[in-house]
C-alpha cells in the first residue's frame, strides 16, 4: 500500500495532523507493507513513525496574565463573565447524570412504568433535585415504592 495510507492511520492513532507525521527514512518500506492499524501501532511502538513536538507558542502578556491568575489574582467581580453556576463547569452534567441513572435502573427493575419515569425525568432535566437522594425521597413522597434498603442501594450507582 502507498505511506499516504500508513500516514493517515498514525495521525489518527496519535490525535495529530497528518503533516505532523514524521517516517524515519529506513522504515519506508515497512510503512508501505503496513496495512492495518495495528502494523501502523506496532511502528509506532517501535519508533519508526513519530510526531512532532507541538509549538506552544504563547504571547508574554498571557503568560503573566495566566501566572497572576494561578496566584488568585484577576479573579475579582469585574473580571466575571457568566453566573456562578456557569463558572462551576461540570457539575451540572455529573448530578444529573447520576439521577438518570438511577432512574434508569428502577424502570429496568420495573418499579416505576414508562410514565412516572417521562416525568420523573422531565424534573431532573429542569435541575429539580439537588442530588440523587433529593431524587429518591421525592418519589418516595409520589408513591413509589422503593425500600430503604433498595433507596440506600441506589445511592451508590
Amino acid at each position: 500500500m502507498s505511506i499516504k495510507l500508513t500516514n493517515r492511520i498514525a495521525s489518527r492513532l496519535m490525535g495529530r495532523g497528518t503533516s505532523k507525521i514524521r517516517i524515519k527514512k529506513d522504515a519506508y518500506e515497512d510503512a508501505s507493507k503496513a496495512i492495518t492499524a495495528e502494523d501502523v501501532r506496532t511502528m509506532i511502538k517501535d519508533g519508526k513513525i513519530y510526531a512532532i513536538k507541538e509549538k506552544h507558542n504563547i504571547s508574554i502578556r498571557s503568560k503573566i496574565t495566566r501566572l497572576k491568575k494561578m496566584k488568585g489574582r484577576k479573579r475579582g467581580i469585574g473580571s466575571r463573565r457568566g453566573t456562578p453556576k456557569a463558572r462551576r463547569g461540570i457539575e451540572y452534567k455529573k448530578k444529573v447524570r447520576a439521577q438518570r441513572r438511577v432512574l434508569r435502573k428502577l424502570k429496568s427493575e420495573k418499579v416505576i412504568d414508562n410514565e412516572s419515569f417521562k416525568r420523573f425525568y422531565a424534573l431532573v432535566k429542569g435541575g429539580t433535585f439537588e442530588n440523587k437522594a433529593s431524587l429518591i425521597s421525592h418519589m418516595k413522597s409520589r408513591g413509589v415504592a422503593i425500600s430503604d434498603e433498595k433507596a440506600a442501594e441506589l445511592k451508590h450507582i
